[in-house]
């Protein structure tokens, strides 16, 4: 039938793959910083991840948009039998990302201590210098990973994204620990940790290489005409540099609160560099956990736009406010029990995983940290549904305003005595939850069909808090049974206590969910293999 709508987790079929390489390269990159914090210091971690932010921003203004729009081009002309097409644009972008690429290396390998000052942390120099190979070799990667998305090819992308994280996670912690366990400078040691990261994209963009020739060969002979070079060009600029824009606020915004960060805490809080890398390091560490609910995420975003927009095509508008109110619903299932349990368990999960680190400081930063995730999780998700309805310059705009405020907030609050460091993690609360509440207000008044928030987020914000309340009452309880007599809990009964009031939590959680019927068949539809999971289930 012509108005018919495909089975939504049908959607997964061409991105399963990629969404499969994705969650393990999230895992695979929580594997990495967690131990990376115990094996360098905390002023090593804050230099780790000043220049990663450098190293963030110059990718996202090197390939942001590009392999998105030549991903796009290439699918097209490949549609039309355009052969000739589908190689002049690919050419030509390579030769474009090549050229961002050498530009991009260069800023980082001729500039290290200028970019280093202008972040407050002079310290971070070498790990800036380590990571400007990364540059080189990531741009043509993109350019071929872009080439192969726009021939409905994922594994390529999805196999050389997991080669960059098993290098960084294992070539990466070996340094550190080499140059750690032989005295090295904390500088060098994190400048080790993230060379890993440069092996891994030269690794990457070299097996993306030998896939393009293979793939190359298969490929039949055509007898059309490209189209000019200029043109080609232009219509890369066109749909790369919205996208671009889109995606540097995060970027940038990170970029001037770190910079902030350090300037604040050394200029108004009366701190010294080396102390202002140690808290800076403390925060960057409840940063690490803080990440975790999001990258779940991803499967949700990749499946909200193609459903709605099939929706919209045959003009159904209310399936398309339906798959809204549950991907809002299921987002709230997974990512309010999350930011709950990172918030009520704050100190017990550092100790746990960071027990060398100041655990009192950054669990209460991890502890409002947890509530920001939610947030964050609720952005990503309207920001798919606002794209599926045609309003894609709205999350760029919300966003701006977002990150406006975090950068105020944390020149005022940073910059306070008597919280410092604590500020930013309160301008990260208040900047996604801003967002995160104008996107919902306008999807509330922007769609067609009014979505009910309440039928959406009631029973998952009231499962969550008693399952909070559980866990907190369980972990106060088994820690009591070993705390000494001098009122100290050593590092094996925190572990036990920890994970016994997670394990607890989830059952607890995953009963209430299913006695509310919190969770419905066309929320599992959204997922891989729901129809099954919801048959095991018997959920209706």
């Amino acid at each position: 039938m012509a108005n018919s709508i495909p089975k939504k987790n049908s959607f997964f079929g061409g991105a399963a793959i990629l969404t499969a390489g994705i969650i393990i390269v999230k895992l695979i990159g929580a594997l990495y910083k967690i131990p990376l914090g115990n094996i360098i210091s905390d002023t090593a971690f804050a230099d780790f991840n000043t220049a990663y932010y450098i190293y963030s921003l110059l990718i996202i203004i090197s390939t942001g948009g590009l392999p998105v729009a030549l991903s796009k081009m290439v699918s097209e002309a490949n549609a039309l039998g355009r052969g000739n097409q589908v190689k002049k644009t690919f050419h030509l972008a390579l030769i474009a990302f090549c050229t961002l690429g050498v530009i991009c290396c260069l800023v980082m390998f001729l500039f290290p201590n200028q970019l280093a000052a202008l972040m407050n942390n002079s310290h971070s120099a070498p790990s800036i210098l380590a990571l400007a190979p990364a540059l080189f070799f990531i741009c043509p990667m993109s350019a071929l990973r872009g080439y192969f998305q726009g021939h409905s090819l994922m594994t390529p992308t999805a196999v050389s994204q997991i080669i960059e994280a098993l290098c960084k996670l294992v070539i990466g912690l070996a340094l550190a620990a080499f140059l750690v366990s032989n005295g090295a400078e904390d500088s060098y040691a994190a400048a080790g940790a993230i060379f890993g990261v440069s092996v891994g994209c030269a690794l990457g963009a070299l097996y993306m290489y030998f896939c393009y020739r293979r793939q190359r060969q298969a490929i039949p002979v055509s007898n059309d005409r490209p189209t000019r070079s200029k043109e080609i060009l232009s219509t890369l600029i066109k749909l790369a540099v919205p996208i671009t824009l889109a995606s540097s606020v995060i970027a940038i915004a990170n970029l001037l609160d770190t910079s902030i960060t350090f300037g604040q805490l050394q200029d108004a809080a009366g701190f010294t560099e080396d102390q202002a890398r140690a808290l800076k390091g403390v925060y960057d560490k409840a940063l690490t956990l803080y990440n975790l609910p999001s990258a779940f995420m991803t499967p949700l975003t990749i499946s909200v736009i193609p459903a709605v927009s099939a929706a919209r095509a045959v003009k159904n508008h209310r399936l398309g406010a339906q798959v809204s109110e549950t991907a809002l619903r299921t987002t709230a299932l997974i990512a309010i029990p999350a930011g709950v349990g990172l918030s009520v368990l704050g100190e017990p999960i550092i100790r746990l995983l960071y027990p060398t680190t100041d655990v009192e400081l950054a669990g209460w930063m991890l502890s409002v940290l947890g509530i920001a995730s939610i947030f964050v999780c609720f952005m990503l998700i309207c920001n798919s549904i606002l794209q599926a309805h045609h309003m894609v310059a709205i999350p760029m705009v919300t966003t701006i305003i977002g990150c406006v405020s975090k950068v105020i907030l944390t020149f005022f609050l940073v910059g306070n005595p008597g919280l410092n460091i604590r500020g930013g993690s309160i301008s990260t609360l208040v900047c996604f939850g801003l967002i995160a509440v104008m996107d919902l207000i306008i999807i509330k008044f922007a769609l067609p069909r009014s979505l009910s928030y309440i039928r959406a987020f009631l029973k998952p914000v009231v499962s969550a808090a008693i399952m909070g309340l559980a866990t907190w009452a369980v972990y106060g309880l088994v820690s009591r049974l070993f705390t000494s007599e001098a009122g100290e809990l050593s590092g094996t009964g925190n572990a036990l206590a920890t994970l016994v009031a997670i394990g607890v939590g989830v059952i607890i959680y995953f009963v209430l969910i299913l006695v509310t019927h919190a969770i419905s068949r066309e929320d599992l539809t959204l997922m891989p293999k729901g129809d099954k999971i919801a048959k095991l289930l018997r959920i209706r």
